[in-house]
């Protein structure tokens, strides 16, 4: 018994320590080269387990999501401001939509190995400062790769991504299949950073939690 204990306090160490690391270390370890004047403002939205991606909607945007209006997403709505984009796992997500829903299956397979979905949103004014809300300036070179990062992220069958359905929190967000596998190691959140960093920002070397990548993107950026 002392034996385990001693193990699994071990193993709980070295996730912390990893962590903590993954918060301090960098990534990249050195700032890129100065780029182009940061026009365009993208925002990091958070819970505490989960970060997601706002983009602002234009209508470069809107031709190159197009596909979300197929889905009935009122993309071209002037009163809605940003496009939200979350990965994560498939049945977490889905079988989730508020913590008194929460099941030990979707658990399990985001704690081991789960397909993996985008969640689709749209949103009008956001409120900025706030305490879930961090925004950043980039470049419009760095805003078209990080709407690469995003498109590439969705799973294309014979007619563009898929859309999954009758799943949904409520009449204008959509679930796509994803390209990836999800598991308690690379999440949501390491592929929100994955996304910030194509974008131009640094943020820690590797951040499964909300926490850990806020810390270091105010750090870093």
């Amino acid at each position: 018994m002392r034996r385990t204990l001693r193990y699994l306090a071990m193993l709980v160490g070295a996730v912390v320590l990893a962590a903590a690391l993954g918060t301090l270390v960098p990534r990249p370890l050195w700032p890129a080269a100065a780029a182009g004047e940061g026009t365009r403002r993208i925002l990091v939205l958070k819970n505490p387990i989960h970060t997601d991606i706002a983009v602002p909607l234009d209508d470069g945007v809107r031709r190159r999501f197009a596909f979300l209006a197929d889905a009935g997403l009122p993309i071209d709505v002037p009163e809605e401001r940003y496009i939200v984009f979350g990965w994560g796992g498939r049945a977490f997500y889905l079988e989730t939509p508020t913590w008194s829903q929460l099941k030990a299956g979707p658990v399990l397979k985001a704690l081991t190995l789960d397909a993996s979905v985008m969640h689709v949103d749209l949103a009008g004014a956001i409120k900025e400062p706030h305490p879930d809300v961090a925004g950043f300036d980039i470049d419009e070179q760095h805003f078209s790769t990080l709407l690469d990062y995003i498109a590439a992220s969705f799973q294309q069958g014979p007619e563009g991504p898929v859309v999954i359905e009758n799943a949904g929190y409520s009449t204008y967000d959509r679930f796509y299949e994803a390209n990836g596998h999800f598991n308690a190691l690379v999440g949501c959140n390491t592929w929100t950073a994955a996304g910030l960093r194509i974008a131009g920002l640094r943020t820690g070397w590797w951040n499964p939690l909300p926490m850990s990548l806020g810390w270091s993107l105010r750090i870093y950026n």
